[in-house]
């Protein structure tokens, strides 16, 4: 999901009404993401700033997403483990690539969120699928590549947003730079 525009909204409304810049917020945000699993939280305190809100109606598939979800869906299952709200499968419905998806795990659905391997193991179980014949895809090496790699999953990095300012890994089984070339490793 393109999240560009929900960051931009939220580093405005952090940065208002502060002697902090938005430019200045933004670039300790990148400079954290290197580092740290939560870099708007280590920015924010820094900066000694409050939390402000997420607005998921900003949220947007890539434009590309459809395209690379109808080939990976010809010849695989696919599912989504995510740490998100309520509604997670029907926003995918609403953005029309909901059909590619044979089930969708959102964690304030199921009580338990990523990195914890329970969220993995209940996808594997309704997904009918042994951990070494699936592959987790994610662009966190904290939430989705270390734990899913725990089980014996096979995984790929893809380093889209804030993953592009993480230090280069060598535990995810592939790395990519955006979710359109995931055909060359799959």
């Amino acid at each position: 999901m393109d999240e560009s525009k929900c960051y931009e909204i939220r580093y405005k409304e952090t940065t208002d009404n502060t002697d902090v810049t938005y430019q200045e917020f933004k670039n300790k945000v990148i400079e954290f993401a290197a580092t740290s699993d939560n870099p708007y939280k280590e920015a924010l305190q820094f900066f000694s700033l409050q939390k402000t809100k997420w607005y998921t109606e900003h949220e947007k598939p890539y434009p590309f997403t459809e395209k690379v979800l109808e080939e990976l869906s010809k010849r695989y299952k696919l599912g989504i483990i995510a740490n998100q709200s309520v509604g997670s499968a029907q926003r995918l419905a609403d953005w029309g690539i909901g059909k590619y998806f044979d089930f969708v795990i959102a964690s304030a659905e199921e009580g338990v969120e990523k990195p914890n391997p329970e969220i993995f193991r209940i996808a594997l179980k309704r997904a009918n699928c042994l951990p070494e014949n699936s592959v987790m895809v994610g662009d966190r090496i904290d939430n989705d590549i270390l734990p899913a790699k725990k089980l014996g999953i096979k995984t790929v990095w893809v380093k889209q947003s804030f993953a592009k300012y993480q230090p280069k890994s060598d535990v995810p089984n592939y790395t990519i730079q955006t979710l359109e070339t995931i055909s060359k490793v799959m």
